[in-house]
Formats: structure tokens, sequence, C-alpha cells
């Protein structure tokens, strides 16, 4: 159950209408890396999770981050405030509402569908979606991506930090960027409580795979370090001679019943090419400055 306290979690405090601002902020609201999906994602994660310690963590950051929303969509709902009641009202002439909207970095979704008013779109007014919650419900991977999705949304703040002079939204930003920073923790703290969560999941890997390490990009910029050199590392550079990296030949092999044998025979035989043949194609009939090389092509013989 939930009760709604009227009162922000933190003070929102605008200098003045900026509706091109207010839709840079719409990121943070219903965007991939917005509070939305934060808050979807960790309420799913919660109400699955078996851990008592975990499921109160979940949940509490999930209701944090509906707490965030509502601060997000309070920024813009006062930075829209003018265009808002112009286009409600309509007190100036078409010109100026027209300028209002093509011109201030609405987009037209939000300003002439939405009225100006909070939607839940990206700034680019592309509509949330529960595609941007990436819950597998195994707690090693969750809190991973957890702790990566706080990290995306802390640069994000960052970001619009970066682009305002409004120095009550800098504040209310800033609060918001460090909430990130605080869950990042939180998630990391759950992560290392668990004592095996490395590899995820319940099966391990196959030793002889685990520690190996393929330089499959190679020339000039290879470089050498911790991640991919080292005695944790059995390190492959000639790939000629390591590949395949088992014990077959590389490659592949499926075993047919007798039936699937003679129609794979019949298929094999029906669209077989001939390499032989050069007909003349229709790329060569039409052939033009800036095709390459094509097959001549003789001319018709006249009557």
């Amino acid at each position: 159950m939930f009760m709604h306290n009227k009162r922000l979690q933190y003070t929102v405090r605008v200098s003045e209408p900026n509706p091109r601002l207010a839709c840079m902020m719409l990121e943070q609201f219903g965007g991939a890396d917005g509070e939305l999906a934060a808050a979807m994602r960790y309420f799913t994660q919660g109400l699955g999770e078996e851990d008592a310690g975990r499921r109160d963590l979940l949940l509490d950051i999930a209701t944090e981050e509906l707490s965030h929303l509502e601060i997000i969509g309070t920024i813009v709902t006062m930075l829209n405030k003018g265009v808002r009641a112009q286009l409600s009202e309509a007190q100036q002439d078409e010109a100026e509402l027209f300028a209002m909207v093509g011109q201030t970095g609405t987009s037209a979704k939000e300003s002439l569908l939405f009225g100006g008013g909070p939607a839940l779109v990206d700034s680019a007014g592309v509509p949330w979606t529960a595609a941007y919650v990436d819950t597998r419900s195994e707690p090693t991977v969750d809190l991973r991506s957890n702790i990566a999705a706080e990290s995306r949304a802390k640069i994000v703040y960052e970001r619009l930090i970066n682009i305002t002079d409004d120095p009550g939204i800098k504040e209310a930003l800033g609060f918001l960027m460090t909430r990130e920073i605080a869950h990042q923790k939180s998630f990391e703290k759950a992560l290392y409580s668990i004592e095996n969560n490395f590899p995820p999941g319940k099966l391990p890997g196959m030793e002889q795979y685990a520690s190996v390490y393929v330089n499959a990009s190679q020339g000039e910029g290879d470089m050498e370090g911790p991640w991919n050199s080292g005695e944790q590392w059995e390190r492959i550079d000639d790939l000629e001679q390591a590949m395949p990296i088992d014990d077959g030949d590389g490659t592949a092999t499926v075993k047919l019943d007798k039936d699937d044998k003679a129609a794979l025979k019949q298929m094999m035989l029906r669209n077989q090419s001939d390499p032989t043949s050069d007909p003349t194609t229709g790329a060569d009939l039409g052939a033009g400055p800036g095709a390459g090389k094509t097959k001549p092509v003789e001319p018709a013989l006249q009557d």
C-alpha cells in the first residue's frame, strides 16, 4: 500500500520558464535511464526477491525513485508554465505560438498532444516502454545491472546540470545525481554480501575456457594490460594455430535420418549452381557510368 506525501523529497525552485530545457529534462522522466524505468526495475526485482534484506532494499529504493520521478516531473511542469498557458489560452498570435512550439526545442508531441505537461516520453518524444526494464530474477545479474543503471543515470544528470544556469534546478539535479551515487553504493554492498557472486547463476563455466583471452582484433593499437595478460590469462595471439579452440575440426555437423537425407539431397540438386554458366543479367543490360566491370552486351541486330 502506498500513501503520497504532498511535499517533495527535495524543494524545486525554478527561476523562469524554459520549455527547451523542459524537453531535455524529460530524458529523466520517461527515458531509458530515467526515474520511472528505475522504479519499475527495482519494484519487479523486489517483488520477486526471496531474500528479506534484498527485498527490503529494492522496495525502499524503488519507492524513492518514484519520489524522484515526482521531482523531475515538477521541474518539467514549472519550466513549461508559460508555453502551457499560452497554448491553452492563445493570448499570443499564431506566428508567436508556432515559434514557441517549433523553435524552443520542444517536440510537437510534447507541446500539442500533452500541452506542455510532463508526459512519459523521453527528450525526443519517444514514449516510455517496459522494454527499459531489464530484470532477470537472478540477484547477481540484477544487482550488477542496477549498479550500471545508477551509473548511467548519474552521467545523464551531470550533463543536464551542465546545460542549465538556473541555480535552483542545478541544486535539485545535484540532489538527484547524488542519490544515484548512494543507491549504487547500496547495490554494491548487496552484491558483495552474496559470498559467491561471480560468475552469475548456478552453473560453473567450462574450466578450460574460463581464463582464455582471444586477441581477435590485431594490428596497430594492440595493447596489453591486466585485462588480457599476466598469470590470470591464457592469451591466444595466433588464431590460425589455435582455432578451433576445442578438439574438433571447426565444421558444423548434424545427424539426419534417411528421409531427411533424401530430401536434403533433392533440395541441393534442385538449387545447385552451374559454375560454367555466365548469363547476361539485368545489371549487364542496364550498365552505365559507375557500374564497374560488366559483361559486354552485343548490340541488337537491325532489320
